[in-house]
């Protein structure tokens, strides 16, 4: 029986990695259950070329499954589909961003799934005041580090349920009430060593800039994903931060911007074999 170039290179874990690679770049998002049976090979496989291929930057893995680059940068998704993406980063920046956090402090929490992340990852905390624009956070706060909760008005963007308006509340008496907090935490679009930090929405980058404006500290929260692009509406320069919170430490270029800034960035412990490997560099 003869078989084909193309089938034989799929034979070959090498061969069906590309062939794997470029089926999601095409699809734009699949699962592990559909690649296994398209490419003939067991879950356990799939996952292993998914992991690699994910580290190597050829896609981005999510629970599941994957999707290709081209629909990580479509920066206008839903909430439900954002959720999915870049799970254990955001996991591991919400950790690192809840240490910030002091008890019987003010936060402010803008939109987004990371800072989502973050308010589900306060419960060793006490005595908080936290004000946000994200219709989720209030629910995922846990109830015993909450002294009050406060959501900016405006109108709802369903796609990422939060909302636009202006960063202040007034007393009824109809006055402006001046409002700051000790900490921001802020989720971002994009972060280039340029254009500093943006998004794609001009009313939410407004909010955030205001944000940004009333806290004594300023946190801005990003995976690696977002490194190295540019989006419609810039948020802030990059020094108008403290901290940058990411999943893994940003490329030469952006690092040294962010050092010149005086901006920390801020990333998990190395493991012992990632250590291993920087020493063998």
């Amino acid at each position: 029986m003869n078989v084909d170039k193309d089938e034989r290179q799929r034979n070959l874990p090498a061969g069906r990695k590309a062939q794997l690679a470029a089926y999601v770049a095409d699809t734009g998002q699949v699962t592990v259950n559909e690649l296994a049976e398209r490419f003939g090979v067991s879950i356990d496989t799939v996952r292993r070329d998914l992991d690699q291929l994910s580290a190597d930057g050829a896609l981005v893995r999510t629970y599941g499954g994957a999707v290709s680059l081209s629909t990580v940068s479509r920066t206008d998704r839903a909430v439900d589909q954002r959720l999915s993406l870049q799970e254990q980063e955001k996991e591991k920046i919400a950790a690192l961003a809840a240490a910030l956090v002091q008890d019987s402090s003010t936060i402010m929490i803008n939109g987004g799934t990371t800072t989502l992340a973050v308010a589900r990852n306060l419960g060793q905390h006490r005595d908080l005041t936290v004000a946000t624009n994200n219709l989720l956070v209030p629910g995922a706060l846990p109830p015993t580090a909450i002294r009050d909760i406060y959501v900016f008005g405006g109108a709802v963007r369903t796609l990422t349920l939060a909302t636009i308006g202006p960063v202040r509340f007034r007393a009824t008496s109809g006055a402006e009430l001046d409002i700051s907090c000790d900490l921001a935490l802020i989720g971002v679009g994009a972060v280039d060593a340029e254009a500093g930090y943006t998004t794609s929405n001009l009313a939410e980058a407004a909010m955030m800039q205001e944000m940004i404006s009333r806290a004594g500290r300023v946190a801005i929260l990003a995976d690696s994903s977002k490194f190295g692009r540019r989006l419609f509406a810039q948020v802030s320069e990059l020094g108008s931060a403290d901290y940058l919170i990411t999943d893994t430490l940003p490329p030469a270029e952006l690092r040294e911007a962010l050092a010149a800034n005086e901006v920390k960035v801020i990333t998990p412990p190395a493991s012992p074999r990632q250590r291993g490997a920087r020493n063998a560099v």
